[in-house]
């Protein structure tokens, strides 16, 4: 928090120079990214051959599924309504911002068809290489299940991914310590590369996210809490530091080490903590389906007051739905939030020019999205290990990776 603020500080009073800092954010993001891999397969292969069974990973599969589909309509339905509540796109002109279209992402979200082709790698090594989360976890459950099936002779397998797992949080554990520079740096260069009136007159669309985020995550929480007696307070206190990190950096993948450590030692099984929130990189991004919806209709509302023809609440509610089977493609595509927003508005006869409007605070926004999908997936790995009956709180951690 002190690397943030000092990096605010930085980009407001010599943005020059602040913008010069970034390559020491990139360093950091690289460090990270350079963990990802080895991280979820050696994790993800350790769970299933460890103590897991095809049985049990497609139970946990499932149940997983089903919380993710649950957790995305409630990040959708609180979108819709506050966007409707604060009409964020009113007075907006569009036509002004068309010149910034140049910059927005020329690729499609993938398909239905193409998502689960896209999962199933050619090449592993590339997968890894190119830091495809999904990939990496498909092969490795499959791998997993190949060691289960081997039996004795493949307990060595299992001996390496769980010391290699072991290794890479320690790995994080000094890459966590430049944390506040990379922050710092990150920070530094949005402002000052924006300047800090940078919302100027799209603040009402920022403040609309954050309230609509912030209204999810109460209702998230409170859910869990009572319904499914989960220990909210213990929760919060373990995902606090992925959170924070995510927000600052904008990465969900510098949180996601961070993340599986903090559950694990909450008292989440490595094997559920594994297999859950890798998965939900892909398919739980609940901050970034809310920040399409809202994103979606602002651009309805826009268009509306430049001439457009009024988009009903009925052809809302079907773009929500629209939105829910396209976001799950999110992940495997560049700036992805922005390519599935271009792709649906012009699918429902909306100008992909109110893109262009939202670039200039995207990044602002982004921060925001991206924490949430980070505390989204440590919900779903705490609701999955709570369904399993496999969730035991632990004040300390005690389990390790390489126990496992």
């Amino acid at each position: 928090m002190i690397g943030f603020a000092a990096g605010c500080l930085l980009g407001w009073l010599a943005p020059a120079f602040a913008v010069k800092t970034e390559f020491l954010r990139d360093i950091f993001l690289n460090l990270i990214k350079s963990l990802i891999a080895p991280l979820v397969f050696s994790s993800v292969v350790a769970g299933i051959a460890g103590g897991g069974s095809a049985k049990t990973v497609g139970r946990i599969g499932l149940k997983a599924l089903i919380y993710f589909e649950v957790a995305t309509t409630l990040a959708l339905g609180v979108g819709l309504v506050v966007v409707n509540v604060v009409e964020p796109g009113r007075g907006v002109l569009i036509q002004q911002a068309a010149t910034g279209l140049a910059t927005l992402p020329s690729a499609h979200p993938a398909t239905l068809s193409e998502t689960l082709v896209h999962a199933f790698p050619a090449s592993v090594v590339a997968s890894m290489a190119n830091g495809d989360v999904l990939q990496t976890v498909v092969f490795a459950v499959i791998f997993g299940l190949a060691v289960v099936a081997a039996g004795e002779r493949a307990q060595p397998v299992v001996t390496l991914c769980s010391a290699v797992a072991n290794v890479m949080f320690k790995f994080t554990d000094i890459i966590m310590r430049f944390a506040p520079i990379g922050v710092g740096a990150a920070i530094a260069a949005t402002v000052g590369r924006q300047g800090p009136g940078m919302l100027g007159h799209l603040a009402i669309l920022v403040g609309t996210l954050y309230i609509a985020l912030t209204i999810f995550i109460v209702l998230l929480l409170g859910l869990a809490g009572t319904l499914l007696k989960l220990p909210i307070r213990a929760f919060w206190k373990a995902v606090r530091a992925p959170f924070t990190l995510a927000f600052a950096t904008a990465s969900s993948e510098a949180a996601m080490p961070k993340a599986m450590e903090a559950m694990t030692e909450m008292g989440v099984p490595p094997r559920i903590v594994g297999f859950v929130i890798p998965t939900g990189y892909s398919f739980n991004l609940d901050g970034s389906t809310l920040y399409l919806a809202i994103a979606s209709v602002f651009v309805a509302q826009a268009a509306e007051s430049s001439g457009a023809a009024h988009f009903g609440l009925g052809q809302q509610i079907f773009l929500m739905l629209t939105l829910m089977i396209t976001s799950k493609g999110v992940a495997a595509v560049p700036r992805a939030s922005l390519v599935v927003l271009i792709a649906t508005l012009h699918s429902f006869g909306l100008p992909a020019e109110g893109v262009a409007v939202i670039l200039g605070v995207d990044a602002l926004m982004d921060m925001a999205r991206t924490s949430v999908n980070v505390l989204g997936n440590c919900m779903a790995s705490l609701v999955v290990a709570k369904w399993e009956g496999e969730f035991t709180l632990r004040p300390q951690p005690t389990e390790t990776w390489a126990g496992r």
